[in-house]
């Protein structure tokens, strides 16, 4: 099992599975990545609002990757386990006048920078924020041709902002090109669930994800493993099924009957036990309200409800 690295430079801001790989490894493989804030380094620590406001936004994301994993072919599902996600050290957060989920409220421009501990921040006197960095955007190529924007997530994974991404995590993904293609960034020191004025603690940060492939398994769309974490803020160790829409009803039903059907398939539960078992123990959970037109929602079942299973 072989260990790589991959700079960030040259950084991409679009999905296109007609993107040459920048790195190919094998299954079993490490990647130490390198990863830029989501600005691409146009954002630095003595920015100023102008200074923000005068960056290119066709450079936003700015991902690392595309990976390409020898042997990966559509129909297989991507395992991505996140070994570590570090920040270096500070971060920003934005308002960006019409965006955000009260951008008819806060219209005004504005730029915080915040120096980042190890574990927390006190850059936002009295607050102590805690920090568990992840990468908000983890994905493969879509199967269509053609350039699509960051900005949305998809059955792909992409710009899921899902917090539970963290160190410890795994995150599984399916299939949809020959290699997968696989590409990330985005990172976040911080984040809460909804990332509501359109940015978490966006920063740099260093990432080392292993990779497997389980062949021939079907996977409709994201699911991961979460971490257990001491962190009372942190969600609990879970089982997660994440779905973007337009509609968060939709999204949200969407997790649900993917839940149901995960439940039936490996605790072979009958199905009217496990629509009952997710009213009584699921959390529908929104991850963002931001990446308009699509609401992310995860539907999440701690670990400790069940038995434990090897899900691929």
């Amino acid at each position: 099992m072989a260990e790589h690295r991959l700079t960030a430079e040259p950084t991409h801001s679009r999905w296109n599975r007609a993107l040459e790989p920048r790195l190919t490894i094998s299954p079993g493989d490490t990647v130490h990545m390198s990863c830029l804030d989501a600005s691409g380094g146009q954002v630095t620590p003595s920015s100023s609002v102008e200074d923000f406001l005068a960056i290119d936004r066709n450079r936003i994301h700015a991902l690392t990757g595309p990976i390409r994993i020898d042997g990966a072919e559509p129909g297989d599902v991507l395992e991505i386990e996140v070994l570590q996600v570090e920040h270096l050290g500070w971060g920003w957060t934005s308002v960006i006048p019409g965006l955000g989920f009260l951008k008819e409220q806060f219209r005004d421009p504005y730029l915080f920078h915040w120096a980042l501990d190890p574990q927390v921040s006190r850059s936002l006197g009295p607050a102590v924020v805690p920090l568990r960095p992840f990468c908000g955007v983890m994905g493969v190529a879509p199967a269509e041709d053609g350039e699509f924007r960051t900005r949305p997530p998809g059955p792909f994974g992409g710009n899921m902002d899902v917090r539970e991404l963290c160190a410890g995590a795994t995150l599984y993904l399916p299939v949809l090109n020959p290699g997968a293609l696989f590409s990330a960034g985005d990172a976040h020191a911080a984040q809460g669930d909804g990332e509501v004025c359109i940015n978490g603690i966006e920063c740099p940060a260093e990432v080392t994800l292993r990779f497997r492939v389980h062949r021939r398994q079907p996977l409709s769309g994201p699911f991961l493993e979460s971490a257990e974490s001491r962190n009372p803020d942190a969600p609990q160790d879970a089982w997660i099924v994440v779905e973007s829409a337009s509609d968060a009803m939709q999204a949200a039903r969407a997790s649900t009957e993917r839940m149901v059907e995960l439940l039936i398939a490996k605790w072979s539960f009958a199905p009217v036990q496990a629509y009952l078992l997710c009213s009584v123990a699921m959390k529908l959970r929104i991850s963002q309200v931001v990446n308009e037109p699509m609401i992310t929602v995860c539907a999440v079942l701690p670990k400790c409800v069940l038995p434990t299973r090897k899900i691929f």
